[in-house]
C-alpha cells in the first residue's frame, strides 16, 4: 500500500474531531458458536480511549445482538424468520451492551446504548430529537453505542445492515470519519481477487458507477452487509462531508493498526467539510417553512456565530414545525440567514420576546431555548423580503 495515501489516511483519522467506528459481526463472534470476542472487543476499547485522548468524540455502531440471540436462545444457523431476529435481537442486546461495558469501562469510558430504526433517521422530528440526544451524550463525556433497534423493526422499514447506518448516524451527528471495521480489508477492483495486492484499491477520490459495479456479494456467516452496502454506506458518509476508512478488524487494536499502517485499508474522500455539506444543505436544499424577522441585536449575535434566542424575535409568520427551514429577516425586511427551528410557530408565537428563564416557565420544561441553534443555522447573502421570496 502506497505510504503516501498510508499517510494521508492516517492523519484523516487522526484530525477528525468527531469519529464513529462500526464493528461488523464477524469480529465480534468466536467461530460459529455465538461466543464473543472479548479480548479483541478489549482492544478496540484501549484504541477509542487513545482517541479520546487525542479530543476526538467517539461513537461506537456495532453489530451482534441478532448473533448473541442466536445462541442465547438456542436458535439454530438457519435462516431465522423474521419474529426469531425480533427475539434473537432482545435476547443478545441485553449481552452484547453489557460486553462493550467491560471493554470500555475499564478505560474510565461511559457507554450509552442507543437502537435507532430507519424511521429514526429518515422522519424530521425524530431524526432531531435523535440527533439532539447523541450530542446531549456527547457533551456529556459518554460513548453512544448504537445498533439497529431489530427487535421493532420490519422487512420494510428497516436498514438490513449497519454500514448504512453507521453512514446516516455520521450524518447526523455531523461526523468527520467513519471507519468501517470488517473482515475485509478495504476494496478490490475485482470481487473475486480480495487478498490480492494488485487488485486493492487504497483511495477512492469520487464514489463512481465503475466504483459502484466492483461490489460483489461477500457477506460473512455473521454479518448482513456485503461491499454493495459499504459502498453506499461511503457515498452517505461522504456526501454528508466525512471520510470513511474501510478496513480490516481482525487483529487486535485495528484503529491504532490503521494509524501504524499496517495492512491495507481504503479511504473514500469527503466532498467536503460537514459543516459545509450541513450548511449548504440548509441553505439550497430546503422549502421554507416560514419566516421569522429579529431585531437588530439578534442579527449582531447571529453575524458573531451566536444561536438565535427568542428574545431577539419580533414577529413570525407562517406555519411550520419543528425542524422545518425559516427565512431570517432583519428590521429591513432583507433575509441575512436561514436555519431549521427548534420549536413551532405556534410555540414561537408564545416564546418571542422573552428571556430564557420566561421560556423555561412557558413551556414547563427546561429544554430547548434557542429558536434557532447555531449548528443549524447559515448566514445567506440577500434573497429579498419575504415578498421577493
Amino acid at each position: 500500500m502506497n505510504t503516501e495515501i498510508q499517510h494521508k489516511t492516517a492523519t484523516t483519522l487522526t484530525q477528525a474531531k468527531r469519529l464513529i467506528v462500526k464493528v461488523g459481526s464477524s469480529l465480534l463472534m468466536q467461530g460459529k458458536d455465538g461466543s464473543l470476542n472479548t479480548a479483541w472487543m478489549a482492544t478496540l476499547g484501549e484504541d477509542l480511549a487513545a482517541a479520546r485522548a487525542r479530543g476526538q468524540d467517539v461513537i461506537l455502531v456495532s453489530s451482534g445482538a441478532i448473533a448473541l440471540g442466536q445462541g442465547c436462545l438456542g436458535l439454530s444457523d438457519a435462516p431465522l424468520s423474521l419474529e426469531q431476529s425480533q427475539a434473537a435481537a432482545a435476547a443478545g442486546q441485553i449481552s452484547l451492551a453489557h460486553a462493550w461495558q467491560e471493554a470500555l469501562s475499564p478505560q474510565g469510558m461511559t457507554i450509552a446504548q442507543i437502537l435507532l430504526t430507519l424511521e429514526d433517521t429518515e422522519q424530521r422530528r425524530r431524526y432531531l430529537n435523535a440527533r439532539s440526544t447523541l450530542n446531549a451524550l456527547l457533551d456529556l463525556g459518554a460513548v453512544p453505542v448504537i445498533n439497529e433497534n431489530d427487535t421493532v423493526a420490519t422487512q420494510e422499514i428497516r436498514y438490513g445492515d449497519n454500514d448504512r447506518l453507521a453512514a446516516r448516524v455520521t450524518s447526523m451527528v455531523s461526523g468527520d470519519c467513519l471507519v468501517l471495521l470488517s473482515d475485509i480489508d478495504g476494496l478490490y477492483s475485482d470481487a473475486d481477487r480480495i487478498g490480492d495486492a494488485k487488485a486493492h484499491i487504497a483511495e477512492i477520490p469520487d464514489i463512481t458507477q465503475d466504483v459502484l459495479a466492483m461490489a460483489g456479494e461477500n457477506a460473512g456467516h455473521f454479518g448482513s452487509g456485503g461491499m454493495k452496502t459499504k459502498l453506499e454506506a461511503a457515498r452517505i458518509a461522504t456526501d454528508a462531508g466525512a471520510s470513511m476508512i474501510l478496513a480490516s478488524g481482525r487483529e487486535a487494536h485495528p484503529i491504532c493498526n490503521i494509524l501504524d499502517g499496517k495492512g491495507k485499508s481504503t479511504l473514500f474522500g469527503a466532498k467536503a467539510s460537514p459543516r459545509t455539506a450541513r450548511k449548504d444543505w440548509i441553505a439550497a436544499s430546503l422549502q421554507l417553512g416560514g419566516y421569522v424577522h429579529i431585531d437588530l441585536g439578534a442579527v449582531n449575535a447571529l453575524q458573531d456565530g451566536k444561536s438565535l434566542l427568542p428574545i431577539g424575535i419580533k414577529s413570525i409568520s407562517g406555519d411550520f414545525e419543528r425542524g422545518d427551514c425559516v427565512a431570517i429577516l432583519g428590521p429591513d425586511g432583507v433575509e441575512i440567514a436561514r436555519g431549521l427551528v427548534e420549536h413551532s410557530s405556534e410555540t414561537g408565537l408564545k416564546i418571542m420576546g422573552k428571556q430564557t428563564t420566561e421560556i423555561v416557565n412557558e413551556l414547563s420544561y427546561d429544554g430547548r431555548t434557542e429558536m434557532v441553534h447555531r449548528d443549524n443555522l447559515v448566514m445567506t447573502q440577500n434573497r429579498g423580503g419575504e415578498d421577493d421570496a
